[in-house]
C-alpha cells in the first residue's frame, strides 16, 4: 500500500510541475502522510481520511502564504523609496484644492496633504496616490499658516 500512496504523491507532483497551481502539491503532501501510515501500520480508513483531510485542509491553511512567499511585493513603485522622507514645499499645500509640490529626493513632486502647509516648510511623505505624493508637516504650523 505504501507504493500506491507513493505513486499518487509522484503523479500530484508531474501534474503540479504541470500546472504550477500549487493545489496537487498539497495532495502528494497528504499522500506522503498517508504513505507514512502505511509504515506506522494504520489501517486504510484511517489512511483515507487523513489523506482527504489534509488535501482539503492544506491548501486552504497554506495555499495564500506561499503564494504570497513565492511572488514577492511585485514591481516596485517610484515612490515607494520616498516613503519616510523628509521633502521641502515648493508651492504651498493646499487641502481644499489637493494642490502644492514639494522637491523630495531631489525630483519635484506633485503633493497633497490634509492640512493647508506654505511654501518653504518641510514635510514628511506618508505615501502616495500614483505619482502625488502624500505628506504630513514636521512640526505644528502656526495658525495664520493653517488656514
Amino acid at each position: 500500500m505504501t507504493l500506491v500512496w507513493l505513486a499518487v504523491a509522484l503523479a500530484a507532483l508531474v501534474i503540479e510541475l504541470a500546472s504550477v497551481s500549487f493545489i496537487l502539491l498539497f495532495a502528494a503532501v497528504a499522500a506522503l502522510v498517508a504513505a507514512a501510515l502505511v509504515q506506522l501500520g494504520a489501517p486504510l480508513p484511517v489512511q483515507i481520511v487523513v489523506f482527504a483531510a489534509l488535501s482539503l485542509l492544506l491548501p486552504v491553511l497554506l495555499r495564500q502564504r506561499l503564494l504570497e512567499r513565492i511572488s514577492g511585493r511585485g514591481v516596485l513603485s517610484r515612490t515607494d523609496s520616498l516613503i519616510g522622507m523628509d521633502a521641502r514645499v515648493i508651492q504651498a499645500l493646499d487641502p481644499v484644492l489637493g494642490t502644492g509640490r514639494v522637491i523630495a529626493g531631489g525630483v519635484d513632486w506633485a503633493a497633497r496633504s490634509s492640512v493647508a502647509v506654505p511654501a518653504g516648510a518641510t514635510v514628511r511623505v506618508a505615501g502616495a496616490d500614483g505619482i502625488t505624493l502624500l505628506v504630513e508637516p514636521l512640526a505644528a504650523l502656526p495658525p495664520e499658516s493653517a488656514s
